[in-house]
């Protein structure tokens, strides 16, 4: 039987993470993986160029039953810890906007760098090795592997999600948290487009690859940024945002004119172009296709005069404040997240060791704490995972 300080189950970002810094501590490590690859989701991420993390990362950008959990790891390795890192390796990156830090040229830099870390610090790292049986010992952990029995005073679950489950997700870590008294929270895709069914997938279908800047509210979260019509729905960065709150069966308002008042731009241009069309004017705001689409299908154009201040209002409405219902979101299959998980009420801020089972830790997605679109979860990974390795 072999016998190691630590074991990590899951080689993705918070894994990595953890297994380089109990490393560095001096703890014997042993990082286990049933995928051919380290870090899949990495490589995938932020269009092939990672956004590894987010500049103002605040708790307040974190979704979780229990909203102070995040808040000990988070102060206790920010973006810029993990920032001077990418800068050590001299991986060159940017800001591509509101506080987003992307490669500037592939997601496996920052994979590479995660792993010349782990072997600088002398991670024994094991792929396409599946963990078929954990014990519970006197002295700590029993493992039955691919390579053998392992045994572990410490054992890190960092097996990620259900999201994405072509790159090897799975629900083990939940299984794991349960055989060892865990409460595991109710599971949903988070961060996910939303599907469409009706006369409204029609419009969407046709407009199809069309983006719009909008603001997006539901359940009393609003988020600014752009949406994105797809063959079978909406998508885009509001529309993922959004999709962490909303509950089936509950309308997305989306404001199509964030930065005028639609009644009031609308009596305006009545009074100074009031021979002018309705799709022309739309025109201006939006593509020809989408304007006329508009036009006809919710309003029937005609000449400003001709509307009456009722049917203005009506129009308003519908820009400023567009109802939709959507039938559901694509599911695991697309999303970049799973909301819910191992309930963190039962786990340790600080070190985020079990409260039921000494020497049981639990970091990353696998827990009850998902942020927003745009790198946050990246850091989630890098804060919980370097937490958890102090303590190991």
């Amino acid at each position: 039987m072999r016998s190691t300080d630590v074991v990590i189950i899951g080689a993705g970002a918070a894994g990595l993470m953890c297994a380089l810094t109990a490393a560095e501590r001096g703890r014997q490590v042993l990082l286990v993986d049933h995928a051919n690859k380290a870090g899949k989701k990495i490589l995938m991420s932020g269009g092939g160029r990672c956004n590894f993390t987010n500049m103002y990362t605040d708790p307040a950008n974190f979704v979780s039953k229990n909203p102070h959990f995040c808040k000990s790891a988070l102060a206790r390795y920010t973006p810029w810890d993990f920032i001077a890192l990418v800068g050590r390796h001299g991986v060159p990156y940017h800001e591509k906007k509101l506080g987003q830090l992307f490669c500037d040229n592939r997601s496996k830099d920052i994979l590479n760098m995660l792993l010349d870390e782990c072997r600088q610090a002398g991670v024994d790292l094991r792929l396409d090795t599946s963990v078929r049986q954990i014990e519970k010992t006197a002295a700590g952990y029993l493992l039955s592997t691919d390579m053998g029995p392992v045994a572990s005073p410490s054992l890190v679950v960092a097996t990620g999600g259900l999201s994405i489950p072509t790159l090897g997700a799975t629900g083990f870590g939940y299984e794991i948290a349960r055989q060892f008294g865990h409460n595991v929270l109710a599971t949903r895709a988070g961060l996910v487009p939303f599907t469409i069914s009706g006369q409204l997938k029609e419009l969407c279908a046709e407009l199809s690859g069309t983006s719009v800047d909008c603001v997006v509210s539901c359940n009393g979260e609003s988020f600014r940024e752009n949406i994105l019509f797809t063959h079978r729905g909406l998508s885009g960065p509001a529309i993922l945002q959004i999709s962490s709150f909303w509950q089936p069966g509950d309308a997305v308002e989306i404001n199509l004119l964030p930065d005028r008042d639609a009644l009031e731009w609308l009596q305006g241009q009545q009074a100074a172009r009031p021979n002018s069309e309705l799709k022309t004017l739309l025109g201006e705001l939006f593509t020809k296709k989408m304007a006329a689409l508009l036009a006809d299908r919710w309003f029937a154009s005609k000449p400003m005069k001709q509307y009456t201040p009722a049917e203005l209002r009506d129009i308003a409405d519908k820009l400023g404040a567009w109802q939709v219902v959507p039938a559901g979101t694509e599911g695991y299959r697309t999303a970049e997240v799973t909301l819910g998980g191992v309930d963190t009420r039962e786990v340790s801020s600080k070190t985020m060791e079990s409260l039921k089972s000494p020497g049981l830790y639990f970091v990353g997605e696998v827990l009850d704490v998902s942020g927003h679109l745009g790198g946050y979860n990246f850091q989630w990974a890098w804060a919980s995972g370097h937490a958890a390795a102090h303590f190991v």
